[in-house]
């Protein structure tokens, strides 16, 4: 990444797919608990277009055409994360590069943040787990917005936590529909080629993809 002639004034990370490559024990989870609570079963072009990027109602909706009503939304996102974190469990370990390159961005005062669709009790599972707990102060959680990726209001609150506008943030994706969302609020945006083809991820509005953030920090020299 060195030469990129851009130095953002903040940073937003997704947390599944950017953080830990985990979306594989999502999907299974998705496959199991749609089998088990809806009666579907998932295609890999229902896992790979439908699935990632999103809170469960919104996905749910994208599956069947039918936004879930509040008791089968309760009870799907119960079974279905508790069948992620079980699988998880244990598994869990950080994108390489990824420690490095917050130690890069505190080191050069440039604040990061998270933006993600899980809720507070995956979330908390999965930065103890990284032991990434104290690392990330400001979030956006799934429970935080009214309105989930693709939609841009996750990065918007996530830059408003910084303090700054969306356009002077980059923002770190993994699954089209979070490139969407952060796009479409106005960050520039690499996406992690961790869950979806790079291909996919530019077509969606990222500006660069790569594999991983083993370079990352070599560009803020």
């Amino acid at each position: 990444m060195s030469g990129w002639p851009w130095r953002p004034a903040g940073v937003l990370f997704d947390m599944d797919g950017v953080l830990t490559d985990n979306n594989h024990f999502h999907r299974q989870a998705w496959q199991e608990v749609a089998a088990t609570v809806l009666g579907l079963t998932l295609s890999e072009h229902d896992l790979n277009t439908k699935v990632d990027g999103g809170r469960n109602p919104e996905i749910i909706e994208r599956l069947t055409g039918t936004y879930p009503d509040e008791a089968l939304a309760a009870r799907f996102h119960a079974v279905k994360e508790g069948r992620y974190r079980e699988l998880a469990a244990g598994a869990l370990r950080e994108v390489a590069g990824l420690s490095a390159y917050l130690d890069a961005l505190e080191s050069r005062g440039i604040p990061f943040a998270l933006v993600t669709s899980a809720d507070r009790v995956n979330v908390e599972f999965g930065m103890q787990a990284l032991g990434l707990g104290g690392r990330f102060g400001p979030r956006v959680l799934g429970e935080d917005v009214t309105q989930g990726k693709p939609h841009p209001q996750p990065f918007l609150l996530g830059a408003q936590q910084l303090g700054l506008s969306a356009a002077d943030c980059l923002a770190h994706e993994d699954a089209v529909n979070g490139v969407r969302s952060a796009a479409g609020a106005g960050c520039r945006v690499v996406a992690l080629t961790t869950t979806a083809p790079g291909a996919a991820l530019r077509e969606a509005g990222a500006e660069r993809t790569a594999p991983d953030f083993t370079s990352w920090a070599d560009w803020l020299a």
